[in-house]
């Protein structure tokens, strides 16, 4: 019967439209992951929260992920419950946990009983602080405390999120153009770095509500994740249609059993695969929180003049109109064909040159490091078209190793030697930063869509959830390791623009070189057991 109804993920248009809501949902999430990421200076002058503080709130995200095992339970709700109601959950959990660290850096917690109580409390938490994991210290402000809280919480929604968004692109696109579409998911997802940037900055300095604020910042996040929530409602019903259509109960057929984790934890091809997310995402994630005042430090900026062009919000909109413009056509060439990609590639590179001087002209490191993403939107679903029809996913993953390393050295070594240079120290600035946002794309591309390969249909919700507690792991540790080592390497230095970022950027580039072994050692073993990494997605679905 089902072979002669034609499917709605047979239709590309409602496919692709399924993928746009999950894209969307998640484009909102990454823009309040690191809406603080652009005004940590703001934060340690107005609020008090210096380097670790700030490190300890920013690696507080994951925290009840990895030490409560949350991304478990999130696996074996999304196996049992389904990707629908698994993705309306994470949208609630998420505009809570943002709505709570809003109140923590608004101007109304202040001086209230609460403060008071977070002051006095959370400064020892037996067991967590023998063991040094703890998520808060003596002496760490309460604003921090409680901000940690509510992105504790927010990490929790967007985690599952993220392992929903997987596993729904999984049921919408298996054996169809799967690495492509979880590729151009992630680069569509990934602007919202770029807009995080770009506005975040721009709403904290805004003279509203009382005057310039970082909750405004905030505020903003918490409107997007609105927005997410009702994408993952509209979402709801289109899957429901589409089990309609296919009489399938989703997941709930076949129900979690304890032993399936057995079966995952057991295969070497998965284990390899979670310790390079691991490497590649705690080089990535925890740099983008700190990449804006990493770039205050090490490159030369004279303020432009009050009141003139290049100091108004007018510029802000217009550089992400023109943001836009490049990642559309630069999306787009990768569907067009003939006169009409290279008209796409013409127009996406020029807006790009423009984007670029718009940033240099302003004279801010945020709209420098906003370029992060942009490349990457336009690369990602050419590399997963190419995991689709050649295969090659474990060499990518090693290429992209490779730049990571040169990236992260690049900034700790050579932007340094041009800081003196306006011009030079911002030229090599966006060079790295584009291709380190290139080198990113690979993973998206090439190692999500392998979990298929490596596990059973019916336990992939459970096995991106084990992959992303693992990665979880070091999105918690090296956010904190980064905070406290600038500390430590920086004592006496008052000014948030003048810290020494060589240490870090050294422990980011080892984790590179890890990840590059682990390649090597992944591509032997995919040869030796036959996973089929290295094998195109479509003839392997065939």
């Amino acid at each position: 019967m089902n072979s002669t109804i034609k499917l709605m993920r047979d239709v590309p248009a409602i496919r692709w439209t399924a993928l746009v809501l999950l894209a969307f949902a998640m484009f909102c999430s990454y823009i309040f992951m690191d809406i603080l990421s652009p005004i940590k200076d703001l934060m340690q002058s107005t609020s008090g929260w210096d380097s670790t503080a700030f490190g300890t709130m920013q690696g507080s995200e994951t925290f009840l992920n990895v030490f409560i095992f949350f991304l478990i339970f999130a696996g074996i709700i999304l196996d049992k419950m389904g990707v629908r109601f698994t993705a309306v959950l994470s949208g609630a959990v998420m505009l809570i946990g943002a709505a709570i660290k809003w109140y923590a850096v608004s101007n109304s917690f202040i001086g209230t009983g609460l403060e008071t109580w977070f002051n006095n409390h959370l400064n020892y938490i037996p067991g967590f602080h023998e063991l040094g994991i703890a998520p808060f210290y003596d002496g760490m402000p309460a604003s921090a405390k409680l901000a940690s809280c509510g992105f504790m919480v927010f990490g929790c929604g967007v985690e599952m999120a993220g392992i929903t968004v997987s596993r729904g692109i999984v049921k919408w696109f298996k054996g169809r153009e799967m690495a492509l579409a979880m590729g151009s998911e992630m680069a569509l997802a990934r602007l919202g770095v770029a807009t995080c940037m770009i506005f975040s900055p721009m709403f904290a300095k805004a003279n509203i509500f009382g005057g310039p604020h970082v909750s405004h910042s905030v505020a903003f996040g918490v409107i997007l994740l609105m927005i997410a929530l009702i994408m993952f409602i509209v979402y709801f019903f289109m899957d429901k249609k589409l089990d309609a259509q296919t009489s399938e109960a989703e997941e709930k057929d076949e129900p979690f059993r304890l032993k399936d984790l057995g079966g995952i934890l057991s295969s070497w091809g998965f284990w390899l695969v979670a310790l390079l997310c691991v490497l590649y995402y705690s080089a990535i994630f925890p740099f983008q929180k700190y990449a804006v005042n990493m770039l205050q430090c090490n490159l030369t900026f004279t303020t432009p003049e009050e009141g003139s062009f290049w100091a108004g919000n007018s510029v802000t909109i217009i550089q992400y109109v023109i943001m836009l413009i490049v990642a559309a056509t630069a999306f787009i060439s990768n569907f067009s064909k003939g006169a009409m990609k290279k008209v796409y590639l013409c127009i996406s590179i020029i807006c790009l040159i423009i984007f670029c001087y718009m940033g240099y002209m302003r004279q801010s490191a945020e709209t420098i490091f906003a370029v992060f993403p942009l490349l990457a939107v336009g690369i990602t679903p050419i590399l997963g078209k190419y995991v689709d029809n050649k295969g090659k996913a474990a060499s990518m993953l090693m290429i992209g190793s490779l730049l990571l390393i040169a990236c992260h050295l690049t900034f700790a070594f050579i932007l340094p030697l041009a800081k003196g240079s306006e011009i030079g120290g911002v030229m090599i600035a966006y060079i790295t930063i584009l291709v380190l946002g290139a080198s990113f794309s690979l993973v998206p591309a090439s190692l999500w869509p392998s979990v298929p390969k490596l596990v059973d249909s019916k336990v992939i919700g459970s096995a991106y959830a084990l992959i992303f507690w693992i990665q979880n792991i070091g999105l918690w540790l090296f956010p904190l390791l980064i905070g406290k080592i600038l500390d430590k390497t920086n004592v006496g230095v008052t000014d948030p623009t003048k810290l020494d970022y060589t240490i870090p950027l050294l422990m980011l580039a080892l984790l590179g070189v890890a990840a590059l072994i682990l390649g090597f050692v992944l591509k032997a073993w995919d040869k030796k057991k036959g996973l089929g990494l290295e094998l195109p997605n479509i003839q392997q679905s065939k």
